[in-house]
C-alpha cells in the first residue's frame, strides 16, 4: 500500500507524471536489499527471528506514520519521499529474509513444504493485492490517509509477534555451524545448478518484467487518460489474477525449473500482446493473466529455493533471493520508466514482457546443460 501511495503521490502531485521519478523511488526502496545482502543474511542466521521481526516492523510502521503526517500537513516535497523510500529499503533488507525463514519455525518438518508454499502465496499476493487496495483507497480518502492506515496495520503484526508462544515454535535443527557469511552462501549456490538457474531467471524477469507499478500507473494516466480510480481497477484485475495463480500452484504442489520456464514464456507472450491492446476491459483481463503468471513464477521460485536449502544456510540464501526479488526490480525501474517517458507506456510494457521470453530461454539452456552434465 505504501509503495503505491508513494508512486501515485509523485506522479500526480509532486511531478508532472514522471515515470523516471517513480523509477528512482523504486530503486531507493528496493535497492538496499542488494547492497546489504551479505550483512542481512548473516544477521538473520545469527539472530532470533521473532525479535528481529519486532524491531523491523516497528521501523516500517514509523516510516509510514511520518509520511502520512507530512502529506496531511502539506509539508511533503519530493526529497522526503526519496528519503523514506531509502529507509524502508534498508529496513526491508533485514525484514524480508527474516519473515521468509521464520515460517519454518511455525510448523514442523511434516508440514514444511505446505507452509513454505502458503507463505510464498501470502507474501506474493500482498505484493500484488496491496496495489489494488491502495489504488482504491487513494481515490476515496487520499494518499496521506493511506500512509496512516498502513502504519496502523503494523500493530496487529507487532502484537502477534510479542505475544507468540515461543515454547511452541519449531526451531530449526542445524547440523553444523557454517561460517563465512555471504561467501559461504555463494559457494553453496554455485554447487547447486538448479539454484543458479532459478536465481538467474528471477534476476532477468524481476529486473524488467515485474515493474507493475510503473506499467499500470503510466498506462492508466497516459494511454487510457484515467485517474486513481482506473489505476485501482486495473490493479484489482491483476490482483484477482494473482490470487488465481496462487491457488493453482498451491493445488499442484509442483515446484521445479520446468514450471519457471513455462510461466516465464507465457508471461512474455501474453505481456507483449497486452501492450498492444487499446480496449481497457480487454487490457484489464490480460493484465489479470499476467498477474497469475507472475504469481506462479514467484511462488515457485520462493518455495523451490527454501526447500532446496540447508537450514543453517537458509537465512543467507534467502537474503540473496530477497535481494534479487526486491532489489533487482527497481534496478530496471528507471529503464522502463525512461522508456515510458520517451516512447510511451506501451513500449515499456512490451520491453518488460520480452524479458520473460529471455528468462525462459536462458532457463531452458541452463537446465539442458545441467542435465547433460549430470548424465555424463
Amino acid at each position: 500500500m505504501q509503495r503505491i501511495a508513494q508512486d501515485w503521490l509523485v506522479l500526480s502531485q509532486l511531478t508532472n507524471h514522471s515515470g523516471t521519478s517513480v523509477g528512482i523511488i523504486m530503486a531507493l526502496q528496493f535497492g538496499p536489499p542488494i547492497l546489504l545482502v551479505s550483512v542481512a543474511g548473516k544477521v538473520v542466521d545469527k539472530c532470533d527471528h521473532r525479535r528481529l521481526l519486532i524491531v523491523t516492523q516497528i521501523g516500517l510502521a514509523l516510516t509510514a506514520l511520518c509520511l502520512g503526517i507530512l502529506v496531511l500537513t502539506d509539508l511533503i516535497v519530493l526529497w522526503h519521499v526519496y528519503l523514506f523510500a531509502g529507509l524502508v529499503g534498508c529496513i526491508s533488507a533485514f525484514d524480508s529474509p527474516a519473515r521468509q525463514t521464520f515460517v519454518t519455525e511455525l510448523v514442523g518438518d511434516k508440514d514444511l513444504s505446505n507452509a513454505v508454499a502458503l507463505n510464498s502465496i501470502l507474501f506474493n499476493s500482498a505484493q500484488l493485492v496491496g496495489p489494488a487496495v491502495s489504488g482504491i483507497l487513494i481515490s476515496i480518502i487520499g494518499a496521506g490517509w493511506v500512509f496512516l492506515l498502513n502504519s496502523l496495520s503494523f500493530a496487529a503484526v507487532i502484537v502477534s509477534l510479542v505475544y507468540m508462544r515461543q515454547d511452541e515454535l519449531f526451531k530449526a535443527k542445524k547440523q553444523k555451524n557454517i561460517s563465512g557469511g555471504f561467501l559461504s552462501s555463494l559457494i553453496y549456490i554455485r554447487n547447486k545448478p538448479e539454484l543458479v538457474t532459478t536465481f538467474i531467471m528471477l534476476f532477468i524477469l524481476g529486473t524488467y518484467g515485474l515493474n507493475f507499478p510503473v506499467f499500470i500507473s503510466t498506462v492508466s494516466i497516459t494511454s487510457f487518460h484515467g485517474g486513481a480510480h482506473l489505476y485501482g481497477l486495473l490493479s484489482s484485475m491483476m490482483a484477482i489474477g494473482s490470487i488465481s495463480g496462487a491457488l493453482f500452484i498451491a493445488g499442484k504442489k509442483i515446484y521445479n525449473i520446468n514450471i519457471l520456464i513455462l510461466s516465464s514464456i507465457f508471461f512474455g507472450v501474453i505481456g507483449m500482446i497486452t501492450s498492444m491492446i487499446t480496449n481497457v476491459v480487454l487490457f484489464g483481463i490480460l493484465l489479470g493473466c499476467l498477474g497469475a503468471l507472475a504469481q506462479i513464477f514467484t511462488t515457485t521460485t520462493n518455495s523451490y529455493v527454501q526447500l532446496s536449502t540447508l537450514p543453517e544456510l537458509r537465512g543467507r540464501v534467502m537474503a540473496i533471493y530477497m535481494g534479487i526479488f526486491l532489489g533487482c526490480t527497481p534496478l530496471g525501474a528507471p529503464v522502463v520508466g525512461w522508456i515510458a517517458d520517451k516512447y510511451g507506456p506501451r513500449w515499456s510494457l512490451f520491453f518488460g514482457a520480452f524479458s520473460g521470453c529471455v528468462a525462459s530461454l536462458v532457463g531452458y539452456i541452463l537446465q539442458k546443460k545441467s542435465i547433460k552434465k549430470s548424465v555424463n
